[in-house]
């Protein structure tokens, strides 16, 4: 691949999908775009960046773009979010909402599954504490290949090996051949659906938390302020945003502040928004309490 196929690739996959290369991962392009070359029929790379230097909407820049990126995921992966989740953020929502009121979750870079199908068995796992409530899951992935293994529960021993307890491999999947296959019940909790983070969020709706795990990473400093600054828009405003182990919001945006004592949990500023100490829901207080104890 030349440097000149290299920078057009670059600034393709920037355009696209957010992905921010640096000058020395040529080596990953080209292990990840042959096989894609090869199954359109053509014998390199450079006949691969040819065809694509020609066209605008075609299928083929998708393919591109979703080879491209990065899909690794296990079950409660960190662990301490998913604490977090269970001990102070769904807590606190379900004191702060009338029982009649949906809670809503966005998971948005749901990847192959495993993060919200383990926000979903946490919610089975609560068992009385949210009978009769109305509590909604939306899984979004930019690959639609890989949305499709999301939404088919299926997954390999290796993958339910990684971070997911006996007790609920036992509990809520089913083995099928050298697969398991996680439960009808656990898979109706979640609507899959493809999403590009770059694109606008408004048609989603309000959500009471995000998790946008994991993603941020692979972004510019401009595209990261750029997605929470959305993400902030449609956020309720005592929601909550869970970000992955290395990303954070501080020097991005004034949109969101630390939960204290729940690292990677951030919460709306209010103080960003015009409006006093005193609006904070007793939902916030209870989770600003327990984070002080």
């Amino acid at each position: 691949m030349t440097p000149a196929d290299y920078e057009y690739l670059r600034k393709l996959l920037k355009e696209r999908s957010g992905l921010m290369l640096s000058a020395d991962k040529q080596y990953l392009v080209e292990s990840r775009l042959l096989p894609v070359a090869h199954r359109a029929g053509f014998d390199s790379l450079a006949e691969l960046v040819g065809k694509l230097r020609g066209l605008k909407n075609e299928p083929l820049i998708t393919k591109v773009a979703e080879a491209m990126t990065t899909n690794e995921s296990f079950f409660f992966r960190d662990k301490l979010p998913f604490e977090h989740f269970n001990q102070t953020i769904m807590p606190a929502l379900l004191a702060a909402r009338a029982p009649h009121r949906r809670i809503r979750i966005w998971c948005a870079a749901a990847s192959t599954g495993q993060e919200p199908y383990s926000l979903a068995m946490s919610l089975k796992e609560m068992g009385d504490k949210i009978a009769g409530r109305d509590i909604e899951i939306l899984a979004t992935e930019f690959s639609t290949e890989v949305l499709e293994k999301a939404k088919s529960g299926v997954f390999t021993q290796f993958e339910v090996q990684r971070g997911l307890p006996i007790q609920l491999l036992i509990k809520y999947f089913d083995q099928v051949g050298d697969h398991w296959q996680i439960n009808p019940d656990v898979r109706a909790m979640v609507q899959f659906r493809p999403f590009n983070l770059l694109h606008e969020f408004t048609h989603l709706g309000r959500f009471d938390l995000v998790f946008c795990r994991n993603v941020l990473i692979y972004f510019d400093q401009e595209t990261k302020i750029r997605v929470l600054d959305r993400i902030e828009r449609i956020m309720e405003h005592d929601g909550y945003l869970a970000l992955g182990a290395a990303e954070t919001v501080v020097g991005l945006t004034d949109s969101f502040k630390p939960l204290p004592e729940h690292r990677g949990v951030y919460v709306p500023n209010l103080a960003c928004k015009g409006r006093a100490t005193s609006a904070i829901s007793p939902g916030l207080r209870l989770a600003a309490a327990a984070a002080t104890r």
